[in-house]
């Protein structure tokens, strides 16, 4: 019976086989890497354990059916017509993320074609910079919030801070976090070489699983990591402790060197991997 079964399956799966064109190979390629992308940006969060919730109900309903489980088929199917209404208004922050990090998405990056080569030369300088200044800070307890823009622009979060305007140095960042003065509470925002503003306000993650030793710095950084694919890089007041949040996940317990690594594999990947169409192009430049 299980082999009459099988061979019926093989049957028709040549059968599918045999039928498809080049565009449903192309559908089903779209639909398969659109699913693996959305479970990426839901794993590890809440809507992770909905989606289980909703997986076994399903099934639930599945049995219910077979065995005429006539009350609770009719739950569950009342249930289940109101579902798509429920699971955009559950899984809406899930959703902004997705559409969000799709937005950011650029072809002169995805092609090679965005990349200066001055660019590796300063950034180096200002990785290094902010490495010596949170070595600084951590050895003195001083807590800190350095925010390195990449492709989101962060403009609704430096409107919260006061503009500034100026090459990032170790010493400018070190007195923007001296304790008590104006600016020290806040974010200090990076874009290029420049510090645009300090003293910027960030939103919370609204993960509520996190360890308790974690305090707003480090909630602020991943809220914002969640929602931008913005660096943050936080000095911890009580511990000294330094950590990287990224697209919703922290490293923590970072030494200057490990920091310096981290950032320069972060900040340095577009430019370490040109695409073939940008060397063709600077050949035919030349």
């Amino acid at each position: 019976m299980i082999l009459g079964g099988m061979e019926a399956f093989f049957d028709y799966a040549i059968r599918f086989i045999k039928v498809m064109r080049i565009s449903d190979c192309i559908d089903i390629f779209i639909v398969t890497i659109a699913v693996y992308y959305c479970f990426i940006a839901m794993r590890g969060t809440r809507a992770m354990q909905l989606l289980r919730g909703i997986a076994i109900a399903a099934v639930v309903f599945a049995i219910s059916n077979f065995l005429r489980l006539d009350t609770l088929s009719y739950i569950l199917g009342k249930v289940f017509q109101g579902a798509m209404v429920a699971i955009i208004v559950i899984f809406q922050p899930e959703l902004r993320n997705l559409l969000e990090h799709v937005g950011r998405l650029k072809l002169g990056h995805f092609l090679g074609l965005a990349f200066d080569s001055s660019d590796e030369v300063e950034t180096g300088q200002v990785i290094e910079d902010i490495a010596s200044a949170a070595e600084d800070l951590s050895k003195t307890r001083t807590g800190a919030l350095i925010v390195i823009e990449r492709g989101t622009r962060l403009g609704e979060y430096m409107h919260s801070g006061t503009s500034l305007d100026a090459n990032v140095t170790t010493e400018l960042l070190k007195n923007i976090f001296v304790p008590n003065t104006p600016l020290h509470d806040g974010a200090v925002i990076i874009r290029g070489n420049k510090i645009i503003t300090a003293g910027c306000v960030l939103p919370l993650t609204a993960n509520t699983n996190l360890s308790s030793e974690l305090g707003t710095r480090h909630r602020a950084a991943l809220g914002l990591s969640e929602t931008s694919d913005a660096i943050i890089v936080v000095v911890s007041e009580e511990t000294g402790k330094i950590s990287i949040a990224i697209n919703g996940s922290l490293m923590r317990n970072m030494t200057r060197q490990s920091l310096e690594r981290a950032l320069t594999k972060l900040l340095n990947k577009e430019q370490q991997s040109i695409a073939p169409a940008k060397r063709l192009w600077l050949r035919k430049s030349k």
